[in-house]
């Protein structure tokens, strides 16, 4: 299937990738984790995207879904649906490095009214060659913005 031509600074992120990460927060003790990460070209003008996490032992932790849009001029969006009642609208930029590029993008966060209050998010991608690194930032429950979750993956497949 073509991708569409507004997708070509992502391009590389189509397929599936794994890696480990780290979970920290001032409320929560610190944790590692498993990840698969997988981004789909449906053959529209963005990707789909599905995350699940799992702890140490194989348990389920989280997963997210969504799409990512890159609108044009360095800009780039990504929507979240998360089962824990939060949806993300991530705005950014994206930047080519000549070996891959980076994303940094600023979220807002709407909460349902039995969720655990987020205020905002802030979310980082970088990719060099076929190697990915993410970092997720969250102002939550009074907490001010900190970094919560860092990751590195590698391709599983394309």
């Amino acid at each position: 299937m073509e991708l569409s031509d507004n997708l070509k600074p992502v391009e590389a992120l189509v397929g599936t990738w794994e890696g480990t990460g780290v979970g920290v927060y001032s409320t929560i003790t610190t944790f590692e984790y498993r990840e698969e990460i997988t981004f789909t070209n449906i053959g529209k003008p963005f990707l789909h995207y599905i995350q699940r996490t799992w702890n140490t032992e194989g348990a389920p932790m989280h997963t997210e879904t969504g799409y990512l849009r890159v609108p044009g001029n360095g800009t780039i969006e990504f929507i979240l649906a998360l089962p824990t009642g939060q949806t993300e609208l991530l705005e950014g930029t994206i930047e080519d490095t000549g070996a891959g590029f980076h994303m940094e993008l600023t979220g807002k966060v709407q909460n349902s009214s039995t969720a655990k209050h987020i205020d905002a998010t802030e979310r980082t991608f970088t990719l060099d060659a076929d190697h990915l690194r993410s970092t997720m930032g969250m102002a939550a429950v009074g907490v001010p913005m900190e970094n919560h979750l860092t990751a590195e993956y590698t391709r599983k497949d394309s």
